[in-house]
């Protein structure tokens, strides 16, 4: 490649046309025409010697090239931008900001909750609005502005979206204080014939990955209720003998409520991250709140033992 006639803009360009994989999006956030995007990707076409998108059915679909792109191309360009100051300020104790977050409600306790609770400390003009975490929707919502920030397993995510890790979570049994046969050491037999509620965020399903797990062992869980709630289990189970697998950070202040336990059976856990869209990358207000996420976990104690990742939070 002749880097002497290498034009920036053009890699601008190719960023944006990967993330939004549609030249009229791309045009629109660039505030292009679609004919001069167009014409762009014919000149980065040339450039690398590929056609880095193809028609697809509904947009357009990157080569295996243009994939291999994107992450440098993003790290390359972060570091222009951040030298020239592009990001600009942002006081926190001034600003005026909302934030729309989706997650499910798991997440909304677990790491919301005390997201707020710091921001009122920091910054009482940012604003969080929670939505219902919609992955069929989620890609339009947050192109269109909807939602700033996901909050979810980052390998259920649409293509497209900047991510970043932030802790991997595993399963405890919970019951009440006092239950009768919640003992700290339990057989997998012993486990499988407690009464349980179980979590189903569609609604209705009776079985999950700790199921398959026990059949492997011979035995079958004696589930009773499907809850839809992660919320809802945690008050059922300190309210009769029902016990429950639930994600640890969830439960991690309520020790004095609940008996948690550690669960008798391998069961896989699963990563959580947080998602966002090429528009809001740069805004100087949502990077901050991002990092004030990131720290606010990073500050947190490590569990116990180190989850082996599944694709779900379904127990």
């Amino acid at each position: 490649m002749d880097t002497k006639r290498l034009d920036l803009n053009l890699l601008v360009t190719l960023e944006a046309l990967l993330a939004d994989q549609n030249v009229t999006r791309a045009a629109r956030r660039l505030n292009l025409s679609q004919p001069a995007v167009s014409a762009q990707l014919v000149r980065l076409r040339d450039l690398f010697g590929d056609p880095l998108l193809i028609p697809a059915q509904r947009g357009m679909t990157p080569t295996a090239k243009a994939g291999e792109l994107l992450a440098p191309l993003r790290n390359a360009l972060d570091q222009v931008r951040a030298t020239v100051g592009q990001h600009g300020h942002f006081d926190p104790e001034r600003a005026r900001l909302t934030v729309a977050i989706a997650c499910t409600d798991y997440l909304q306790a677990a790491l919301v909750q005390p997201l707020v609770l710091q921001l009122r400390q920091r910054a009482p003009g940012v604003q969080i609005a929670l939505r219902t975490l919609d992955m069929p929707q989620l890609a339009t919502q947050m192109a269109r502005g909807e939602v700033d920030l996901a909050l979810m397993t980052p390998d259920q995510a649409p293509s497209g979206l900047r991510s970043r890790h932030l802790f991997d979570e595993r399963y405890v049994l919970i019951g009440r204080r006092g239950h009768p046969r919640l003992r700290r050491k339990l057989t997998a037999a012993q486990f499988a014939q407690l009464e349980h509620v179980i979590v189903s965020l569609r609604g209705g399903d009776f079985a999950t990955p700790a199921d398959d797990v026990l059949t492997s062992l011979g035995l079958r869980r004696n589930v009773v209720l499907s809850a839809a709630s992660f919320l809802f289990v945690l008050d059922i189970a300190a309210r009769s003998d029902l016990v429950a697998l639930v994600p640890q950070r969830l439960v991690r202040d309520r020790a004095d409520a609940l008996r948690i336990v550690e669960c008798p059976i391998p069961l896989p856990g699963f990563e959580v991250g947080m998602l966002w869209h090429e528009r809001s990358h740069a805004h100087a207000g949502q990077r901050w709140v991002r990092e004030v996420l990131r720290a606010l976990v990073a500050g947190w104690a490590k569990p116990e033992k180190t989850a082996v990742r599944s694709h779900s939070p379904r127990v």
